[in-house]
């Protein structure tokens, strides 16, 4: 039976790039892990071998380092640009490009006085600690005319201690979980949203505002929803993202609940009044969801989760 070739592509994945900005004596740090995929005319590297089409995944590599210098980072989202600017531009064959970037984030040590003043005055400009809050994705694919661009984050850890519930729900013969009237509500947020904006034409984003601002309200949903449902919660965050950041059209959320279950006491003599839990990691609840502005076709691939 005849095959053909299918949907492909090729690149270099998790190029890591540490880039450090020197004002005098601040230093500022961009840390990022840059994955990169090309596609376009490739049918013969595949039939035949032929190489001619072909950019080393090599070179991929370098143009990341060398971008990282030539024009620094503003921010992971630009930077993403830029490379896939070059790539579909710059070689006849790459039709479609697509950079995935994760950006890890340092701050700066400040000493027990508070004076952000470690050993001497030069010091505390260029120590870091780094973030371990969460990890900042971004996708980026452009096709010669048109971007999409997918921002987010993951392994955002949150949690309520109070003020969510769930009961009410089917039960049949296998159900054994008891309804809580008040529970821990924990959850490690991976979460991507769709920028509206696709062409040069158009008004870039700021991004570093954006991601921050969206962050804001992601967590402010949370700690603000009364929660009958980790569903109810999920929809709460993402709208309040649609509805206060215009540029933002979709937003996919995958939620993992981080189930706390009340140890039981009594064998010990002792109530347990919704203070002492179980800590589960496995197995886990998984909520999934995309939340759109009204009108608007979602575009997220449900791949993306785990960006």
């Amino acid at each position: 039976m005849p095959t053909i070739l299918g949907q492909n592509q090729y690149g270099k994945a998790e190029n890591r790039v540490v880039r450090i900005t020197r004002d005098g004596d601040t230093h500022h740090i961009k840390d990022l892990n840059v994955s990169v995929a090309l596609s376009g005319d490739m049918d013969d590297v595949h039939y035949s071998g032929s190489n001619a089409h072909v950019l080393p995944t090599d070179t991929t590599k370098n143009t990341v380092y060398a971008f990282a210098k030539e024009y620094g980072i503003d921010s992971a989202e630009q930077f993403g640009i830029h490379l896939a600017r070059h790539f579909v531009t710059s070689q006849e064959p790459i039709h479609r490009a697509r950079i995935r970037i994760e950006e890890y984030a340092w701050e700066r040590i400040e000493t027990s006085d508070g004076n952000s003043k470690f050993i001497g005055a030069d010091e505390v400009k260029h120590s870091f600690v780094r973030k371990g809050q969460e990890t900042r994705t971004t996708q980026i694919t452009f096709d010669g005319e048109r971007w999409q661009v997918v921002s987010g984050l993951k392994d955002l850890v949150v949690m309520n201690s109070t003020n969510s519930e769930f009961w009410g729900y089917v039960k049949d013969k296998y159900t054994t979980l008891q309804e809580a009237y008040d529970r821990i509500l924990a959850t490690q947020v991976a979460a991507q949203w769709r920028y509206g904006w696709s062409c040069d034409e158009e008004r870039m984003p700021n991004w570093d505002k954006s991601y921050a601002q969206a962050r804001k309200h992601m967590l402010q949903a949370f700690a603000e929803t009364y929660s009958l449902s980790l569903q109810q919660t999920l929809y709460q965050m993402g709208s309040r993202i649609i509805n206060s950041r215009s540029e933002i059209d979709e937003i996919r959320f995958s939620l993992p609940n981080k189930h706390h279950f009340l140890v039981d006491l009594e064998p010990f003599g002792l109530k347990n009044d919704n203070e002492v839990y179980f800590a589960a990691d496995r197995p886990y609840g998984l909520i999934e969801a995309t939340v759109l502005r009204d009108g608007v076709e979602p575009q997220i691939p449900v791949d993306m989760t785990n960006l």
